[in-house]
């Protein structure tokens, strides 16, 4: 994804990647509390391996579409990982604080997202929780289409 620069459902461990042809563009904030998380150790914490598979990807037309889909999928490397951090868990509170209408974090951690209606809400959260936390690393964007080099 951060590569190719366009979004990709991942699954297993991370071998798994399909690339997304219809994502919607979104607004969201990405936020990491800037604590090291080493994957290995997340792994390790991991309490179950053998999780049902998610369910299968609809076409996302629109942001309703993206959050009603990821209402019924999950992380499982959070709560692992918010144990080791718990930072990772106030980044996510403080996305959904600030009126994301999701909010989770990404991969393996520490960098959480969240989803919001406009540029402009987005925008208001991340300002809200650099002034907040200003030893965090924190960014407005959109989603789902090409960001500039």
């Amino acid at each position: 994804m951060c590569l190719a620069g366009r979004a990709a459902r991942i699954g297993g461990i991370g071998e798994s990647i399909e690339p997304l042809q219809d994502f919607p563009s979104v607004a969201a904030v990405l936020v990491n509390p800037g604590v090291p998380v080493a994957t290995p150790l997340v792994f390790a914490r991991l309490e179950r391996r053998d999780n049902p598979p998610m369910p299968p990807l609809p076409k996302l037309a629109d942001l309703g579409a993206l959050l009603a889909y990821l209402e019924d999928t999950r992380n499982d490397l959070e709560p692992p990982a918010v144990a080791l951090a718990p930072a990772i868990g106030a980044a996510r509170a403080a996305l959904v604080s600030g009126g994301a209408g999701f909010a989770r974090m990404s991969g393996s951690g520490a960098t959480v997202f969240g989803l919001f209606g406009d540029d402009a809400a987005a925008a208001r959260a991340a300002a809200a929780i650099r002034a907040a936390e200003p030893g965090w690393w924190c960014v407005p964007t959109r989603l789902g289409e090409a960001q500039p080099a």
